[in-house]
């Protein structure tokens, strides 16, 4: 009997009637990760999985020996019999007598045994599997997940529309739909994980960091542009199946196919488990791309925080560069002064270096002369001697008397700051103005076509755009007009879509906006107008454009134009998930983005 032998338990008094309740889990087989050997029972762990891949069910003791690894593996057959003993009483493996070697009488008494892996322990080698998957993971933001997503969503709106709907074409269409959803979903949970350790500077080195970065800022802006083009055209696909009532129908159809397989006593039992989880697959898919009310769809949010990551890098970046050039940031000055403390030769060169580095000195409203100090070190007086029994020390009577040094003369002339005053007001009054003819330009004075603006100055775009943004924000699929505040509350903007599918373009000094096309009402709101100002827009020197009627189909705004921000990078326009694709024209370098005019990474 060795130690590890189980031992019979002490008798003791009749227990009363066990607790009702269901029986604690059983974690045993996974205490093979804490015991000295763990690696060897990994091993042969890992070499039952690689057997379960072959078809091979049961193993040998010389099968296992001969499959691990010959650096690592122990010299004889016994060790490794041991091991799977053990296994065998965490509960991982199963053994069985092997009878297929015996050959005579005495082989009966001999200790024989096949070795298979049970279903805890192969629960367990999944969990570990999945443990180590996940950790090793790194992400990936996969637009190519977002044209599968939008390929199968047609299928099943073809799907949907036949009289009677093919069960099995429904399942694989459903089936293929979740796994390319769930994998976009895990690997941009992960990615993003893995770039905020990136922004943070964990698990990676300086260098490489900066060899990569510009990579890593072009691969976000393209994933950004993808999430914005074919986002909403996922939410637009996703409300067209709901509100048809079509999605309902397909769920019972891949769940009927699903328990197809059951048996008879639990079909409708399964039937009904596989409905509600493909209507909880449905319904994650559709709030990750299709906000709702008083909440943003996951694909808004994952659009978020990559824009927000990009000015993190580049902040990154010039701090790296900034250490790079030689500027010292506050914890190596720290770091460098407890060095210098390290090597200082004795007490009195340390208490100058700290008077030197924090400036704090002895009393300095005290004069003490040559005459005090050689009386001082010839009698010094003891630490221990109070203030009032003490020798005195002699001070200024000026000091006495006016309590400071400070030579009392002629004050200081009180600084004149009218002139810079004066160029505040007037800035303030040129920016005031600037925003006023800004304003003026855009009022319509009526619903006219996109089209018709005319091309506008940088200021009067930027104020164009937030009032566009405001705008899409309200928008949800199946209006046709909304109307929209500014922040300011200075402007209203009313967007209503046409039906006849053109497209305007809007041109700028930077590039050109372009888009479908919307009758468009932009009023301004502190001329007392409800109509707008008509002819300010006249005097500007651009006539209003004449009304045309409203039309019955949605077809909403996008941005292919970006808003130039403060940080050096393309930023795409703020768009709501239920925002198509937007076409543009031109040279790409003009019509596909505005870049600010000092990028440079």
């Amino acid at each position: 009997m060795t130690s590890e032998t189980s031992q019979m338990p002490e008798l003791s008094q009749p227990a009363g009637p066990a607790p009702a309740g269901p029986a604690p889990a059983d974690y045993s087989p996974f205490a093979h990760l804490t015991v000295p050997n763990a690696p060897l029972y990994r091993q042969v762990m890992r070499a039952f999985l690689a057997a379960k891949e072959r078809f091979a069910v049961h193993l040998r003791p010389e099968d296992v020996h001969a499959s691990l690894d010959v650096e690592s593996r122990p010299a004889d057959v016994e060790a490794v019999t041991q091991a799977l003993d053990k296994l065998v009483d965490w509960g991982n493996l199963r053994a069985d007598p092997d009878h297929a070697r015996v050959t005579a009488v005495e082989d009966f008494y001999r200790r024989r045994f096949i070795y298979q892996l049970t279903r805890a322990g192969e629960a367990a080698e999944a969990a570990l599997g999945t443990y180590d998957e996940v950790l090793g993971r790194r992400g990936e933001l996969q637009a190519v997940a977002l044209h599968d997503i939008v390929t199968q969503l047609r299928a099943l709106l073809v799907i949907a529309a036949e009289e009677e709907p093919d069960p099995a074409k429904a399942y694989v269409a459903l089936s293929v739909l979740t796994a390319r959803f769930t994998d976009l979903a895990d690997n941009a949970r992960a990615f993003m994980g893995s770039l905020q350790r990136t922004i943070d500077l964990h698990d990676i080195e300086v260098e490489a960091f900066l060899a990569y970065k510009d990579r890593l800022i072009q691969y976000l802006e393209r994933f950004i542009q993808d999430l914005i083009t074919l986002g909403g055209r996922i939410a637009l696909l996703i409300g067209e199946l709901e509100e048809q009532g079509r999605v309902e129908p397909l769920l019972r159809l891949a769940a009927a196919r699903e328990s197809a397989d059951a048996a008879p006593e639990d079909a409708e039992h399964a039937e009904a488990a596989a409905y509600e989880k493909w209507a909880a697959r449905w319904s994650g898919l559709a709030q990750w791309f299709v906000s709702g009310e008083g909440r943003e769809s996951q694909a808004r949010l994952l659009r978020g925080r990559a824009l927000g990551s990009i000015p993190q890098l580049l902040a990154v970046v010039r701090q790296l560069n900034e250490r790079r050039a030689g500027r010292s940031d506050r914890s190596a000055d720290f770091r460098t002064l407890a060095r210098w403390f390290a090597q200082a030769p004795d007490d009195a060169s340390r208490h100058r270096l700290w008077r030197v580095a924090f400036g704090l000195y002895s009393s300095r409203h005290l004069t003490v002369d040559a005459d005090t100090l050689a009386e001082r070190a010839t009698s010094p007086e003891p630490a221990s001697t109070p203030w009032g029994e003490a020798r005195p020390l002699r001070i200024s009577p000026q000091l006495r008397r006016t309590g400071s040094y400070e030579r009392r003369g002629k004050p200081r002339k009180v600084a004149d700051r009218g002139e810079a005053k004066r160029r505040l007001a007037e800035l303030a009054a040129r920016q005031t103005e600037e925003t006023r003819r800004a304003r003026d330009r855009l009022v319509t004075g009526g619903p006219v076509r996109l089209s018709r603006l005319g091309e506008l100055d940088p200021l009067t775009f930027q104020l164009f755009l937030r009032l566009l943004g405001d705008a899409l924000a309200t928008w949800r699929p199946g209006t046709t007009t909304t109307v929209a505040t500014s922040g300011d509350g200075s402007m209203e903007i009313r967007l209503t879509a046409p039906d006849d599918g053109s497209t305007a373009e809007v041109r700028t000094p930077d590039g050109v906006f372009s888009g479908p096309d919307h009758l468009i009402d932009i009023i301004d709101l502190t001329a007392g107008g409800v109509g707008g100002d008509g002819g300010a827009a006249a005097s500007a020197g651009h006539p209003p454009a004449l009304a045309e009627p409203a039309s019955p189909t949605a077809v909403p705004v996008t941005a292919a134009v970006p808003v130039p921000a403060p940080v050096p990078v393309p930023v795409p326009v703020p768009v709501p998930a239920a925002v198509p694709a937007s076409r543009h024209s031109g040279p790409p370098q003009s019509s596909r983005t505005l870049a600010h005019p000092s990028e440079n990474r």
